[in-house]
């Protein structure tokens, strides 16, 4: 049978097809409402917090400005005196119904910054509050792991860097390749349940990526977490290596994404091969040839270049998560003890 998760999965190409083609009129309001800001600030929790991972990164190397994510708990309960003026904040979550993050978003607008929402509901508080909403073009999502509303969000941030970009959006042609590279990879599947029935058989598992599909190895950390109900570290590579690699050993799983291109691709290579040295079963999601090699079984990623690959290079990771979650007898739907709609603190 089915799940809801594996159809929403399925419906991610025509959703960021929506989105990218909802949003791209809006690049000459975002960039009017950025003149005279410096930094930009991302706020967000869970999957919609690593969307923003990969917002920061993409606004960093593309459109050459400053980033960092935001701690609500800033905003919320040290009520910070900070000086947000020359700040662009933007608030990312896909119900917009978050009371941290509308509050945070509230909160910077006092300090004086400049606030965009990105949510799938225009309706929502969140929408209301902002200065500017960039609505993502999901449809109703019904499983409670994010799939269509978390891809949408990387088409927004997608949107948001070349707006905010010195240069015209040079970006536009490998996005409009994106939805048929999506489309593919949920068709073909190549390594999907080969991937899941390793992880089955693993006691631990791990995540590494870096760079601009750093995000992307969180998502896919959280995802194995919150569907299968197992503790999954998700790390970038330099992180993993300072230190945490020394657990690693045969009873280990260990995931890396990459990218097919990019200044990365080289160091994911030497972790892979590090980490097959030391007895893991190494997934690997996407890279070159020289990086599938050196991975215990690779999963083809998209045919995309760096910049806008992790749009479509998650959606082996969540094939891969829908699958194992079956394989364990688990319902990927409806996850133990998760809502649609997470509140940060009880009133």
């Amino acid at each position: 049978m089915t799940t809801q998760m594996a159809q929403e999965i399925a419906e991610q190409p025509e959703a960021v097809s929506r989105t990218l083609d909802a949003l791209r009129p809006l690049r000459g309001e975002l960039a009017h409402l950025a003149r005279g800001t410096r930094h930009v600030l991302f706020v967000a929790r869970g999957s919609s917090d690593n969307a923003c991972v990969y917002g920061r990164y993409l606004v960093e190397t593309h459109a050459h400005r400053m980033a960092a994510l935001a701690a609500p708990s800033v905003a919320t309960h040290y009520h910070a005196e900070v000086d947000l003026s020359d700040a662009l904040i933007v608030c990312v979550s896909q119900s917009g119904e978050t009371r941290e993050i509308v509050e945070t978003l509230d909160w910077a607008a006092s300090r004086g910054a400049r606030t965009i929402a990105v949510t799938n509901d225009g309706a929502s508080a969140l929408a209301r509050a902002a200065d500017l909403t960039l609505i993502t073009h999901a449809g109703r999502e019904l499983a409670v792991p994010a799939t269509k509303t978390y891809t949408t969000q990387l088409a927004a941030m997608a949107i948001l860097a070349t707006a905010l970009a010195p240069t015209p959006p040079a970006l536009d042609a490998e996005l409009a390749r994106v939805p048929k590279e999506m489309a593919r990879l949920v068709e073909q599947r190549e390594g999907v349940d080969a991937a899941a029935e390793h992880l089955a058989q693993s006691a631990e598992t791990i995540v590494s990526g870096r760079g601009l599909l750093f995000g992307t190895a969180l998502e896919v950390a959280l995802k194995l977490e919150e569907t299968c109900l197992r503790p999954v570290r998700g790390l970038s590579y330099a992180d993993l290596r300072h230190g945490p690699i020394a657990v690693v050993d045969s009873e280990v799983a260990a995931v890396v994404v990459a990218a097919k291109d990019g200044p990365v691709v080289a160091g994911l290579t030497e972790v892979a091969i590090d980490l097959r040295e030391r007895g893991a079963t190494t997934i690997g999601i996407g890279g070159d040839a020289t990086f599938a090699k050196a991975c215990s079984l690779s999963v083809p990623g998209p045919d995309l270049t760096e910049a806008v690959a992790p749009l479509a290079t998650v959606v082996p990771g969540q094939l891969m998560v829908e699958a194992l979650a079956r394989r364990l007898g688990l319902d990927p739907d409806s996850p133990r003890g998760l809502s649609k709609v997470t509140q940060t603190d009880a009133d």
